[in-house]
C-alpha cells in the first residue's frame, strides 16, 4: 500500500489506539508516533446498555465496542477539522467492523486503506511491513 507523505495511520483494537504519521514519502514509508488522545469510550453501538446474557454482548465486549466508536468519532472530528488529509486504519477485525459503521462521509473520502489485523502492541517495523505487504 502506498502511503503519501503525512498520511495518518490509526492502529486500534477494542482497548488501545496508536496514531502514526508517515514522515517519509510513498516510496519510503517512515512512520513516526503521534501524541495519544483521550478516547470517549462511553458510546455503545447497540443503542444502550444491556445486562449481560447469552443473547447480549458481555460488559467487556460493550466496552470494546464503545472504545471503537470513540476512536471513530475522534478520527471523524480530525478529518472534519482538516487535520487529517489521508488516513489508513489498521484494526482487529471486530473493531474495524464497529468503526466502519460510524465513518463520516468525509472520512470515507480520505480513507486510502484498511487492514483487518490486530497490530496494537506490535513494533513500528511490523506495522510498516504489514502496510508494505498490503
Amino acid at each position: 500500500m502506498e502511503l503519501p507523505q503525512h498520511t495518518v495511520v490509526a492502529v486500534a483494537d477494542g482497548e488501545k489506539l496508536s496514531l502514526f504519521k508517515n514522515e517519509g514519502d510513498a516510496a519510503n514509508v517512515s512512520l513516526k508516533a503521534m501524541a495519544s488522545e483521550e478516547i470517549d469510550s462511553s458510546k455503545i453501538s447497540s443503542g444502550g446498555r444491556h445486562s449481560s446474557s447469552s443473547a447480549n454482548p458481555d460488559d467487556s465486549q460493550q466496552e470494546e465496542d464503545g472504545f471503537s466508536l470513540g476512536v471513530t468519532d475522534m478520527l471523524n472530528k480530525h478529518v472534519l477539522d482538516g487535520n487529517i488529509k489521508s488516513l489508513v486504519v489498521i484494526a482487529a477485525p471486530r473493531t474495524l467492523g464497529e468503526m466502519r459503521k460510524r465513518y463520516h462521509k468525509s472520512l470515507s473520502e480520505i480513507l486510502i486503506g484498511e487492514l483487518d489485523k490486530d497490530l496494537t502492541g506490535h513494533s513500528l517495523q511490523d506495522i510498516e511491513k504489514a502496510l508494505a505487504a498490503a
